[in-house]
């Protein structure tokens, strides 16, 4: 026995008017093309009323089961489809040719797109990986049409099998149709932030304690996390205008007060985590300053010790070269030189060698040199 569609209070978020893109009952329906080399489709299942009605491994299977169940609604899972696969669901459910190109190309920024009553999301989840110490970064398109929707992930992230479970065991919520599963994909990816921030906070904690002893090694590190940083800060900024434009339909599209409240939940939560990267980035800003003067410290402390061995070395040179130059004098044996038939000549030469030698000394003594 069918049942009703939920109410339209409630999908009005998503289209505004509802229509049934469904094909006629006298068309040919799409049928799978993809060789059996690899398959993108992950999960395909039919929902009617909150409870899942059937589960198919193709995706013909399901256009055939959705168009059966005028109630119903499909929930398509793909990870990194190729164009044919895409092509068939454009073909099912008219979705825009840009939207397309945008899900199987990727690299996409996230943003909202309208095309007539389907809405493109391009969302990107991050992870964190505790053995290499950084984040993964993945992305996430999902199609909200008035019976369907359609998630295209490139990458681990988010977990969105949990997803469909919690959906599963929550009937009233998943009745409402595919606004529940956009907020619930938005909830999953926004929740996923939680344990990123907490990595990086630790990394940060870390090497503010390791500037100090690290020196120039820790610039690398530094560097590395405001990358990460960075990336995570391009991830989170446009998710808000994002939540934004889904918020500002409220009042357009009367959505529901329970509705209104759980998406203002995630908005909430991506605004404290916002916050608090932008905090991590300006700590970095902080850091690699404070490490660039300690380098530049121990770099000058370095060059001043290097200079006073130089001068150590440079004057103990010169007070050994005196004597030199007074032997080599001596050393010539001239006929006629003074003092060289003298009783005294040498005692006096070497009295000379020792007198020079000691001004020296005392001359680079009083200038610190040794």
């Amino acid at each position: 026995m069918a049942t009703t569609l939920p109410t339209r209070t409630s999908r009005q978020l998503l289209s505004g008017v509802l229509r049934s893109r469904r094909r006629p009952d006298g068309v040919a329906p799409v049928v799978d093309t993809v060789p059996p080399r690899r398959r993108a489709l992950v999960t395909s299942a039919i929902y009617d009323d909150g409870a899942r009605t059937s589960s198919h491994a193709t995706l013909g299977e399901t256009f055939r089961a959705l168009r059966s169940r005028p109630g119903g609604m499909a929930w398509i899972g793909l990870e990194r489809p190729d164009p044919r696969e895409l092509a068939s669901l454009a073909a099912e459910f008219d979705l825009h040719a840009l939207a397309v190109e945008d899900a199987i190309q990727a690299h996409q920024r996230p943003k909202l797109e309208r095309y007539g009553d389907t809405l493109f999301i391009v969302l990107h989840a991050a992870r964190y990986d505790d053995a290499a110490e950084e984040v993964e970064f993945s992305e996430l398109h999902v199609f909200v049409g008035p019976d369907f929707v359609v998630t295209v992930r490139h990458g681990a992230s988010p977990n969105l099998p949990a997803v469909r479970r919690r959906l599963e065991a929550d009937p009233v919520m998943l009745a409402r149709g595919p606004e529940a599963v956009l907020y619930a994909i938005l909830d999953a990816v926004v929740d996923g932030y939680a344990p990123v921030v907490a990595g990086l906070e630790n990394d940060i904690d870390e090497i503010e304690s390791q500037v100090f002893s690290m020196g120039a090694e820790a610039s690398r590190r530094i560097y590395e996390l405001s990358r990460e940083v960075a990336d995570f800060q391009r991830a989170v900024r446009p998710l808000r205008q994002v939540l934004h434009a889904l918020t500002k339909g409220f009042a357009k599209y009367e959505v529901d007060e329970e509705q209104q409240a759980r998406l203002r939940d995630v908005a909430d939560h991506l605004t404290e985590v916002a916050e608090r990267v932008e905090t991590h980035r300006g700590a970095l800003r902080d850091i690699l300053t404070v490490n660039a003067t300690l380098v530049a410290q121990r770099q000058n402390e370095e060059a001043k010790a290097q200079n006073d061995e130089i001068k150590k070395i440079s004057s103990w040179a010169a007070i050994l070269f005196a004597p030199t130059v007074v032997g080599g004098i001596y050393g010539m044996n001239f006929d006629v030189m003074p003092e060289l038939h003298w009783a005294f000549g040498y005692p006096f030469a070497l009295g000379l060698m020792l007198a020079v030698s000691v001004v020296l000394w005392g001359v680079f003594r009083l200038r610190r040199w040794i």
